[in-house]
């Protein structure tokens, strides 16, 4: 087998949903398996996993063990030459795994390699390429230099040897991963990937960005970003920096200080206010065009079956709630429309029986269920 897809959820059932249709439609042509690990998720994701996808294995936690061991887990049973590690909350394009397989198949000494992964709006999310959190750039980063060197200097859309990559999306062989002992479970939740990548790099292999395919990361959808994400976040930072840095006296009390300091100051991001003109849905099903309408009652809806008309419909509107049917457009091309950033984005995906969004990387993201229509 050439690949074995990991998929952690917790609590996000209608994004591991949208995720495993994704990534189902990425594998058609690939010998692959989906491997899916859920973290004692008080929703439904169980019982949807089991009845939506029963082909799927599922690796159903009595607990939450945490982001690394349960990851641990699933690399274990996988059977695949390559692992990725991938979160419940994205969306793959159809030749995401094709394309960086076929990339991966030409470099030696190969560790792991990322992508470029943007937000519910479209916009770029740095993370997805960073420079070792050394203890300076640590200290900088806590205290909110925006010239902390945290992130590469690879442009986005390129593709470049980078040292950090982000656990949102994580390919490499297994051999790779059992090699270095995969993720350390002394992180709970966030760190693991910074370890793990640091981890590779250690060892000899060398790390990639690969910006040349999109991967939709709905940021913050199975944690968001409060206090609790802040306190666990800089001790985590402070973990890495304990276990693989000498210690320094100055340093270790700048990194101490911001992983009890930062938390207490830190306060829970604001939704965006947000005022929609109107709706455009992008689709050639009249059927979907109406179960999507009733989602938005009060407001003018534009069914839009030729691209050309969209970009024309929603030109310097910014306002404007824009629905893509995943039935209709093909996930590739649904991506590179969320990054021209033009509006608010929804999606239905293949198969689905709703929609979902999230307007920014600091919005939670939702899902709407949509009515069946005679």
């Amino acid at each position: 087998m050439k690949l074995s897809i990991i998929i952690l959820n917790y609590n996000v059932r209608y994004f591991l949903e949208a995720c495993v249709r994704s990534v189902q439609a990425a594998i058609v042509n690939l010998n692959a398996e989906i491997i899916v690990i859920d973290n004692n998720s008080p929703d439904d994701s169980c019982e949807m996993m089991k009845n939506t996808f029963p082909q799927i294995q599922l690796i159903a936690n009595k607990e939450n063990v945490g982001f690394a061991k349960a990851n641990n887990q699933g690399v274990k049973i996988a059977k695949g030459e390559y692992v990725c590690i991938l979160n419940p909350d994205t969306i793959v394009a159809e030749d995401t795994f094709i394309q960086i397989l076929k990339f991966a198949e030409t470099k030696e000494n190969l560790g792991s390699i990322g992508c470029k992964l943007v937000d519910g709006s479209g916009q770029f999310l740095p993370e997805s390429k960073r420079n070792i959190p050394t203890p300076m750039v640590s200290v900088k980063k806590i205290l909110g230099n925006k010239n902390s060197g945290y992130y590469s200097e690879v442009h986005e859309n390129e593709i470049g040897k980078v040292d950090i990559l982000v656990g949102a999306f994580m390919l490499m062989k297994k051999s790779v991963y059992e090699a270095v002992a995969g993720f350390d479970e002394d992180y709970f939740m966030y760190g693991e990937d910074i370890d793990l990548s640091y981890k590779i790099k250690n060892a000899g292999f060398q790390n990639y960005y690969y910006g040349k395919t999109s991967v939709i990361h709905y940021k913050g959808e199975s944690t968001l970003k409060d206090k609790t994400y802040a306190k666990r976040f800089y001790g985590a930072m402070q973990l890495f920096y304990k276990k693989h840095f000498k210690r320094n006296l100055v340093y270790d009390i700048a990194v101490t200080l911001g992983a009890k300091v930062i938390p207490l100051v830190s306060s829970s991001e604001k939704q965006i206010q947000k005022d929609i003109q109107k709706c455009v849905i992008v689709t050639n099903n009249k059927t979907h065009f109406k179960q999507i309408q009733v989602v938005y009652p009060n407001k003018k809806c534009v069914q839009v079956e030729n691209l050309n008309h969209f970009f024309r419909q929603i030109e310097n509107k910014k306002q404007t709630e824009i629905i893509l049917d995943n039935h209709f457009i093909e996930t590739k091309e649904i991506i590179q429309i969320f990054e021209k950033q033009l509006g608010y984005y929804k999606i239905l995906l293949k198969s689905s029986t709703f929609i979902l969004g999230s307007d920014s990387s600091k919005n939670r993201g939702e899902a709407w269920l949509l009515s069946e229509q005679k």
